[in-house]
């Protein structure tokens, strides 16, 4: 396996919005620790073309959408300043560039401090500095979305875009609960008006905070990939099922059980 040559490839895809046969199709034996090593030729690609890692996304985080795709363990990829933007309740966001693209409503973390393996829930939720709701938008540059673990995590965590709304900054007593605030946390996500899924922070491996945990303990079993830093922004999976979309309809989500405003998009 040549991790540089199949980065090289994905990127291609990738920038040209096109499409690929799987890795792992015709009994190739490219596995989980093939793909991460994918992942750190990929991100020096992008790195050395002048592209900044701003933080990771981790996908497969909800249970509840692990048979819909055949796969059936978190995975995580990296975020960079090209495809992380703000933005506004209402604003349009531009998506049609991306093969496949969905949409998944998920809670994002911003790291105060470093967090480590060691670390448990209550230490992770005193080094998170804002929380936002935000929208990312996967996407698949394997047909009809058909693969195998591997292949996502080699696809940048399926990454496309990440759009986060208004950040909200902790207190140190809101800390002291995070976790199970996030945990509780309820969310309704329509289109165009209409009901599309319902889902809660808990749905995201028991709460985002959690997933975060999650993260951090495999980041420190692995050699090729950094660990999580103070800085860096962390979005947690998505709390209901991945939608496709078109251009010209509007996603909006409302939030219960926790201080966030809800967000509307227009797809363009």
């Amino acid at each position: 396996m040549d991790a540089a040559a199949i980065a090289r490839t994905i990127l291609a895809a990738t920038d040209g919005g096109g499409q690929i046969e799987p890795f792992t199709a015709n009994g190739s034996d490219f596995s989980e620790a093939d793909a991460y090593a994918v992942t750190a030729e990929l991100r020096a690609l992008r790195v050395a073309r002048g592209e900044r890692p701003v933080g990771r996304k981790i996908g497969f985080t909800n249970r509840n959408i692990w048979d819909e795709y055949g796969v059936f363990q978190p995975i995580w990829g990296d975020v960079y300043d090209t495809t992380a933007l703000d933005v506004s309740p209402g604003d349009r966001v531009q998506v049609s560039q991306l093969p496949e693209p969905r949409i998944e409503p998920e809670i994002i973390l911003g790291l105060a401090r470093d967090v480590m393996p060691d670390m448990g829930v209550d230490e992770i939720s005193r080094s998170i500095g804002w929380v936002a709701h935000g929208f990312e938008f996967v996407q698949s540059i394997f047909p009809g979305w058909r693969f195998q673990v591997a292949d996502c995590v080699a696809d940048g965590g399926l990454h496309g875009r990440l759009f986060i709304g208004p950040r909200r900054d902790l207190s140190e007593r809101e800390r002291s609960t995070l976790a199970s605030d996030l945990s509780a946390l309820t969310i309704r996500l329509s289109r165009n008006g209409e009901p599309a899924d319902t889902g809660s922070g808990a749905n995201v491996l028991d709460g985002p905070i959690q997933a975060l945990a999650h993260l951090a303990a495999v980041l420190g079993k692995d050699r090729l990939n950094p660990p999580l830093r103070a800085g860096e922004i962390v979005t947690t999976g998505t709390l209901t099922r991945a939608f496709p979309v078109v251009a010209g309809e509007r996603w909006s989500t409302e939030i219960g059980g926790f201080d966030l405003p809800g967000l509307s998009v227009e797809i363009v």
